[in-house]
């Protein structure tokens, strides 16, 4: 073994903790190049708490309307397994428009279930129930054909899959 190789082990007992950051402590990025940097203000969180949300359109994801046909679609159970329809991965996409028109675009397990004619007529019903819902329109397609990894985490744990 060569001396290049060699490694320095240094043995201590303790090591001082580094110093913690402070606000105080920070400069205004504005002037620091010309060396007249000013120490932050503790108010420049203000206007960024003060700041009201983003409205979310009635009809779109995380709108009233939205949520609640999303909780409508999810009081709807496949009568052959014990998991509601969104949670299965069988609703495909909603679309509100803004005079409560609704689209619903959804598939089955199988073109051979048993609820082929029945269910799109009852999630319309459901659907249609929603406060703000105007006409709704399901589409049934089959293309992408649904398989068991569509289905939600839930479901799955609800099923023994995970």
């Amino acid at each position: 073994m060569n001396e290049q190789s060699r490694i320095a082990v240094e043995h201590v007992d303790s090591v001082p903790p580094p110093p913690r950051a402070r606000v105080e402590d920070a400069q205004v990025t504005a002037g620091a190049e010309t060396g007249t940097a000013e120490p932050r203000r503790r108010d420049y969180l203000d206007g960024f708490l003060a700041e009201k949300p983003a409205t979310v359109p009635a009809g779109a994801p995380g709108g009233e309307i939205y949520d609640a046909v999303i909780a409508a679609l999810k009081e709807i159970y496949d009568p052959e397994i014990p998991v509601n329809i969104y949670d299965l991965g069988l609703i495909y996409g909603v679309e509100v428009s803004d005079g409560g028109h609704t689209v619903v675009t959804m598939t089955l397990t199988t073109p051979h279930c048993p609820v082929a004619e029945t269910m799109p007529g009852e999630v319309e019903l459901r659907v249609g129930a929603v406060p703000g819902v105007g006409d709704v329109e399901v589409n049934l397609v089959w293309d992408p054909p649904w398989n068991p990894a569509q289905m939600s985490d839930e479901a799955k744990l609800e099923l023994g899959m995970l």
